[in-house]
């Protein structure tokens, strides 16, 4: 059998591949969802993607017989290390087969380049950062990913765990439905606590948009800035983030929380793309935009929503906001026709988080699970 090669990704025909792979890869798995290739190719923009101002990434190609048989990236993301005060090196982006001289070969070149540069751990999948999408996919392989979240078969993880990669970890799923109401004492419960923090709640204002991402970005910060694995976000990076989303956000599901008119809190919840994604395979064009009319306005494919986060400034939190965020959330999404949201992803370290999703009639639906290996 041929050696397998494995090559860092320099051309712009290799970053072709090195998008493509998944694809051919998931090719015949009804449970994969590609994502646009245009998106793709601007978020591995060195030049319009902000994240690489502050981070170091390498892209691989696992090469046989001049055939891409697999793919790895490498991030020193120098925002994290400097918050966190540590030396992790990140790897992402990572698809092969289901052999393990592959899946081995690319995470030793991996580690051998985390080593060279310094870092004393290697830690994924992260692609690149907690502020985009991370961790193996280990329990619920019957569906497809909601937006935003990632995909692989049950191998992936296994493999890595061969390599010695252990858990340091899971992030947690729960999905609930149209035919799972609120509980009248959780209603109730949460209207009293609102009602004395004198916290009022709104939607998303489009015409205010830019501002509206400033303030977002500010309560996200400070709501975020004591769990673990988070990394802040400068207003660039917010900026860019928010101006891809933009283009499909439902403001009707977006709530800023508001006390004497500060915004203290915000949640954000999006309509499940990938419902109509999966049809696509990555392609707009030539027809694939018109399949993502035909399964959006016509066919009306999307039932779900993804309630990507929350968060509530530290003096704001534990008075029932986050709560009256996620209510609101169930009764607009159930007015518009939505059938089922899924709330992702959680640290299972967050037991008020998780422990709030089960009250209110969520259930375990996905694990995902980050792992690490000592340098």
């Amino acid at each position: 059998m041929a050696t397998i090669e494995v090559v860092e990704v320099e051309s712009s025909s290799q970053l072709r591949k090195f998008i493509n792979y998944p694809n051919v890869l998931y090719g015949d798995d009804p449970n994969y969802v590609a994502p646009l290739t245009s998106e793709r190719r601007e978020f591995f923009d060195r030049k319009r993607n902000p994240f690489y101002k502050t981070a170091t990434v390498k892209l691989y190609l696992a090469m046989r017989d001049r055939e891409v048989v697999g793919r790895i990236a490498t991030c020193i993301n120098y925002s994290h290390n400097n918050y966190h005060e540590e030396q992790v090196g990140f790897f992402g982006f990572f698809d092969c087969p289901d052999d393990y001289e592959i899946g081995s070969t690319l995470l030793k070149v991996a580690m051998i380049e985390l080593k060279r540069a310094g870092m004393e751990k290697m830690r994924g999948p992260v692609s690149f950062s907690t502020n985009h999408e991370c961790g193996f996919l280990v329990e619920g392989f019957d569906s497809p990913p909601t937006i935003m979240m990632t995909y692989n078969q049950p191998y992936l993880p296994k493999l890595a765990e061969k390599f010695g990669l252990k858990k340091v970890m899971d992030l947690l799923a729960y999905v609930i439905t149209k035919e799972d109401p609120i509980p009248e004492r959780i209603q109730n419960v949460v209207d009293k606590m609102t009602e004395r923090s004198r916290v009022r709640l709104r939607t998303l204002r489009m015409r205010e948009f830019d501002q509206e991402v400033e303030r977002i970005n500010s309560i996200y910060n400070s709501a975020w800035q004591n769990n673990w694995g988070f990394v802040p976000m400068d207003r660039e990076e917010f900026d860019h983030l928010a101006q891809d989303l933009r283009q499909i956000v439902d403001p009707d599901l977006v709530f800023i929380a508001e006390f004497e008119g500060r915004p203290v809190a915000f949640s954000l919840a999006l309509p499940n793309i990938n419902q109509a994604l999966i049809y696509l395979r990555g392609k707009l064009f030539p027809f694939g935009l018109l399949k993502l009319l035909w399964h959006t306005k016509v066919r009306n494919k999307i039932d779900g929503i993804r309630m990507v986060t929350f968060g509530v400034v530290p003096e704001f939190q534990k008075r029932g906001i986050d709560s009256a965020m996620y209510i609101a959330t169930y009764k607009r999404g159930v007015e518009k026709g939505y059938k089922w949201a899924e709330l992702s992803w959680m640290l299972e370290t967050n037991e008020l988080m998780l422990r709030a999703a089960t009250q209110m009639g969520g259930k375990p639906s996905k694990k995902y699970r980050i792992v690490e290996l000592p340098l």
